[in-house]
């Protein structure tokens, strides 16, 4: 054979010819899932990422597995949440420093989750064209697990990705895993035939996801239209707004002038008088509990309305008996119901292994005492007037099915947030997309009311009906949409996402046996 005749290696094999080059490119892969992510919804991304990581899996060696989806995965989310470095600049002279450690140190380990995806992986497919269904399923499952180890983060889900499109109703079905789990199949499928250097059969190998997205597309579309219960006589709510930047929302001349703004934005003379009036998280300072004043001024504010809002309250003595709550404010200035935050930020609002980590000069960023202490869970609230409400405090909302059980099911959720913390970054539009996605997972309308924004109004099929923007001050008034009957997923939750994930791993596994066994 001549030295002309010799075939030269492609030039997407030269580009992944070293080590440090497939991790590279596998980091690259993560950044563009992140901008498949809200707020650039660049979704068809993630047919280019995914088999480009899959194709990195099956060419470098077996034991490079594990840092390529780690490789991966650091960059997804060191690029998906730099935002968080935003509240340790809220008081930069305390909290600055941790900055740089927080962000990257939580990028590293949540990638460890999709470390441990790409190296079960490939030890159940190897290098065969079962590898793409083996790493879809063990990476919507690593993104299961992340939602529930050490308290879970299910943040920016690859399902997340679909929230824009139709294809977000089939979350009422599957729930935000399952759909992730359909679109990372959907996404990896042709890299099958790449592996078994047939390409000309890679858009076969697509037609049976593709097939399964267009159907779910179409059937997404088909839900949107279909009407709804009457909407008649629903109650009016009314979102207040105040836009208090989190470095001034406690200090002491400024707090007068937010708490004149709320009360300014809670009535309208020129508007029929809302139901229920509600403000966003932690809207006042005062512990309502010991201060009839505060409650009296905040219930003559509503002009006959109860009002609804986040207040730091105090159960007990000691340490933890502070809470992040929501309190229900009677027309007559009293109590009526109190709602304490139960899935609390860590180092946010507490401090894991207090004992030792306080020695090292850590402290959580808010609450007092060393941080908050949880409630007891989640629960409907009965209020007089008004359907019955799930209450739901920032950080919770991100939480699928994080809702009483069924027999309790709520009318409506109502969120009040504080994303104050984050500034104008992909945080507060990322966390409002999440409050759509509840939406629609269980078939109830969510009000959200937020410092800063965005606040809304978002009906049971995800739709917002109304909003106001993030960074201004305002109030919006609207209906609140009625419920729908609850959804599959409300009724049977991640049972049947984890059922699939593990038959798919099975198959593939299977799958590669079968053809390792042929091949001998």
């Amino acid at each position: 054979m001549t030295e002309a005749a010799v075939p030269q290696p492609s030039r997407a094999a030269r580009l992944a010819a070293t080590p440090r080059r497939r991790l590279g490119l596998a980091a690259l892969a993560g950044l563009a899932l992140t901008l498949a992510q809200p707020p650039a919804f660049l979704w068809p991304l993630v047919p280019l990422a995914v088999p480009g990581l899959v194709l990195l899996l099956a060419r470098a060696p077996g034991r490079e597995a594990f840092r390529l989806g780690w490789a991966a995965g650091f960059g997804f989310f060191l690029s998906g949440l730099f935002w968080i470095a935003e509240a340790f600049f809220v008081d930069a002279a305390r909290h600055g420093w941790m900055a740089p450690f927080a962000v990257a140190g939580m990028a590293a380990g949540l990638a460890l989750f999709w470390g441990l995806a790409a190296l079960l992986a490939r030890r159940l497919a190897g290098a065969s064209p079962w590898l793409p269904a083996a790493f879809a399923a063990a990476l919507a499952g690593a993104e299961f697990a992340r939602s529930h180890v050490l308290t879970g983060f299910p943040w920016a889900l690859p399902g997340y990705a679909l929230a824009e499109t139709p294809l977000a109703q089939a979350a009422a079905l599957t729930g935000p895993h399952g759909l992730g789990l359909l679109l990372l199949a959907a996404a990896a499928a042709p890299a099958g035939p790449l592996i078994a250097r047939r390409p000309r059969l890679a858009a076969a190998a697509l037609a049976l996801p593709a097939g399964l997205l267009a159907a779910g597309w179409l059937w997404g579309e088909a839900r949107l239209g279909r009407p709804g219960p009457t909407a008649a006589d629903r109650p009016v709510v009314r979102i207040v707004q105040p836009n208090a930047a989190q470095r001034d929302k406690w200090r002491a001349e400024l707090i007068p002038v937010f708490f004149d703004r709320l009360r300014r934005l809670s009535s309208d003379p020129d508007a029929p008088r809302p139901d229920v009036v509600i403000w966003p998280e932690t809207a006042v300072p005062y512990v309502l509990e010991r201060d009839a004043t505060a409650r009296r001024l905040i219930a003559e504010s509503a002009a006959g309305a109860p009002v609804l809002l986040g207040v730091r309250r105090v159960a007990g003595e000691g340490a933890g008996a502070w809470r992040n709550a929501l309190a229900a404010v009677s027309p007559e200035g009293g109590i009526l119901a109190v709602y304490d935050k139960h899935r609390l930020v860590p180092f946010g609002e507490y401090l894991p292994f207090h004992g030792g980590l306080s020695r090292l000069g850590l402290g959580a960023l808010v609450g007092e005492d060393g941080g908050f202490g949880a409630g007891p869970g989640p629960r409907t609230l009965d209020l007089p007037g008004l359907p019955p409400v799930a209450p739901q405090i920032c950080y919770e909302t991100i939480f699928p099915h994080y809702l009483p059980s069924l027999a309790e099911r709520p009318d409506w959720i109502v969120q009040v947030t504080n994303d104050a913390w984050f500034g104008a970054s992909a945080g507060p539009r990322q966390h409002f997309q999440q409050a759509r996605m509840r939406a629609i997972e269980q078939g109830l309308p969510v009000v959200r009311a937020a410092n800063t924004g965005i606040s809304a109004v978002i009906d049971a099929k995800g739709r917002v009906t109304a909003r106001l923007g993030l960074n201004e001050a305002g109030a919006l008034q609207a209906s609140l949409p009625p419920p729908l009957a609850p959804t599959p997923y409300a009724r049977t939750g991640d049972a049947p996402f984890a059922a699939a994930a593990l038959a798919l791993l099975g198959l593939a596994a299977l799958g590669a046996r079968r053809r390792r066994s042929g091949a001998r």
